[in-house]
Parts: structure tokens; C-alpha cells; sequence
């Protein structure tokens, strides 16, 4: 993977999960894809909320293990969200079945939780998001964001570099 840019940011807080979330707003555009991963109570979740909060949406985010996909609408003129939980899905055929591909090649900004399972599915450029918990403290996250491709990797310098980000190369 030539592509393969990194950088990481600790969070402390839910909060604050939700913040440098927001922060990658701006950048986003049709049809952008970010695959998040981490185990269960990492902050996956959380990560999703302050996307759709950033992008107008009053919604309650939740996750969408037991639907698979829940699609969210924000302001009229912004992004709609679609974000996707592929834990229970055990075949990449599947994802035919739930309409996967045009999904994430539409109009929307399309959030992947349990991507992992599915590398060799996922779109050409997306932005790989790893959430894992510390050892040692409750609330604290290392978030580890790579770019795959040549429109994430975009993505993620523009973010990178926005001071409000506070990422820090890898």
C-alpha cells in the first residue's frame, strides 16, 4: 500500500471524540467513505455522532448493528449520512443484497463500522479510522486515521492540517 498515509490523535473523552470528528466536516464530499473499526465500547459510535451532528443532523445516532444501514438527512442543502454495521454480515455477497455498492457510490458520505471484515469490498479510496482504548484510562482513545487512496489521501492532509484537527503524523 503506497498510498498509506497516517497520522493519530489521543481523545480523553467522549467529547472530545466527538469533536475531532467534527472537524473533518468541512473536507467531506459525495461519496467520501470512512471505514471505522475498534472493539465493542471503543467509540465508534461516538465518532459517528459528531460527524452527524457537524453535518446537521438532529437524529439520534445509534448503532446500526440489528438494521445494517441507517441513513440520516441533514440540512437540505448538506450531506446525507449513511452509516453501515457490517458485524452481523458473514459473506461479501451480502453486501450485494444490501445494496452496498451504489450506496457508498452515491451521493452521501458513507461511515463503515466492521469494514475490516470486508477489505477487498470496500471502495477504492476511503479513509481507514482505528479506535482502540487505552490500558489505563477509562476515556481515553488512540485514534489512528490512514488514508487509502489517492481522494482520502487528500482528504486527510487538508484535515491534518486544520489546527482545530490536532493530528499528528505517525
Amino acid at each position: 500500500m503506497g498510498s498509506s498515509l497516517t497520522y493519530t490523535r489521543k481523545t480523553t473523552s467522549p467529547e472530545s471524540t466527538k469533536q475531532l470528528a467534527a472537524t473533518l466536516v468541512p473536507y467531506l464530499h459525495e461519496g467520501d467513505t470512512i471505514v471505522l473499526s475498534g472493539d465493542l465500547g471503543a467509540g465508534k459510535t461516538q465518532f459517528v455522532q459528531g460527524l452527524a451532528l457537524a453535518l446537521g443532523i438532529r437524529d439520534a445516532i445509534v448503532s446500526p448493528t440489528f438494521n445494517i444501514l441507517l441513513a440520516y438527512q441533514g440540512t437540505p442543502d448538506g450531506l446525507p449520512l449513511y452509516h453501515f454495521d457490517l458485524y452481523r454480515l458473514d459473506d461479501p455477497e451480502q453486501l450485494e443484497d444490501i445494496g452496498f455498492y451504489e450506496t457508498i457510490d452515491g451521493d452521501s458520505v458513507s461511515v463503515i463500522e466492521w469494514g475490516e471484515k470486508f477489505l477487498d469490498s470496500m471502495p477504492y479510496s476511503y479513509l481507514d479510522i482505528a479506535i482502540a482504548r487505552s490500558q489505563d484510562e477509562d476515556n481515553d482513545r488512540k485514534i489512528t486515521v490512514r488514508a487509502i487512496g489517492d481522494r482520502a489521501r487528500q482528504l486527510l492532509h487538508v484535515w491534518a492540517t486544520d489546527s482545530k484537527s490536532r493530528l499528528m503524523k505517525a
